[in-house]
């Protein structure tokens, strides 16, 4: 199955102030965040990619258009809800120092799976649309662009942190042990048996071990997708 690159977007001036943006219009990157944002398309762009899909809000597209601006052939942008701020609903545009005084923050740390914000979204609602979203693109880019192909999604921290829980078959009550950074990069690959998780929260590595090779069958005989004992090379 194809490999997917998932982009935290850059920094905006409320992840600098502390403040809990969510789905508030109108907020983009920061300075730090645009070159975050111009970072990251560079690291990419050894990486032909076959579409890049974006959260709606500006920051992620803001960030999406440096990845494609960077690519060395045209690549299709896409926008989906499916990969959205979680709705924090009455929690938006408040403080994270004020928030974590509320009883819900302490089952936020604890207990994701029972946390639903007031007048918002639960996160487990978030998690199940936003891996729903990850499965459906997936399938559409291997009918498309083949099962060797690479795409990648511009999202947000715990929609990322969701994701990549999943993928590694934590339960979502465990997915605050997962740190992803304004203008991170992780790397996950859907294969017949289970998910692959390749990088998390990566702010630096060379990415142009991901560009696709041509169909073959791997060396060492071991069927693609299978997990070589030992670990392989």
């Amino acid at each position: 199955m194809p490999t997917l690159i998932l982009v935290r977007h850059g920094r905006t001036a409320a992840n600098a102030d502390g403040i809990l943006a969510g789905r508030t219009r109108g907020i983009g990157l920061d300075p730090l965040g645009q070159e975050q944002a111009k970072n990251v398309g560079q690291r990419l762009a050894a990486v032909p990619l076959a579409l890049v899909v974006s959260s709606p809000l500006l920051r992620t597209t803001q960030t999406a258009r440096e990845v494609v601006a960077a690519q060395r052939s045209d690549v299709a942008l896409r926008r989906d809800s499916g990969f959205v701020e979680c709705g924090y609903g009455r929690w938006t545009g408040r403080k994270l120092s004020e928030l974590a005084k509320e009883p819900l923050w302490s089952i936020v740390q604890r207990q994701p799976t029972a946390a639903i914000f007031p007048g918002g979204e639960g996160l487990a609602e978030m998690s199940a649309r936003a891996t729903d979203a990850v499965r459906r693109f997936d399938r559409q880019v291997a009918r498309a662009h083949g099962a060797r192909s690479v795409w990648a999604a511009v999202s947000h921290g715990d929609v990322i942190k969701a994701i990549i829980a999943d993928a590694l078959g934590l339960h979502l009550d465990l997915f605050q042990r997962i740190s992803v950074a304004p203008g991170s990069v992780s790397i996950v690959t859907y294969g017949m048996h289970r998910p692959t998780v390749h990088h998390v929260n990566d702010l630096g590595s060379d990415l142009s071990g991901f560009v696709p090779q041509a169909d073959a069958a791997p060396a060492d005989g071991v069927p693609s997708g299978d997990a070589p004992v030992g670990g392989g090379a």
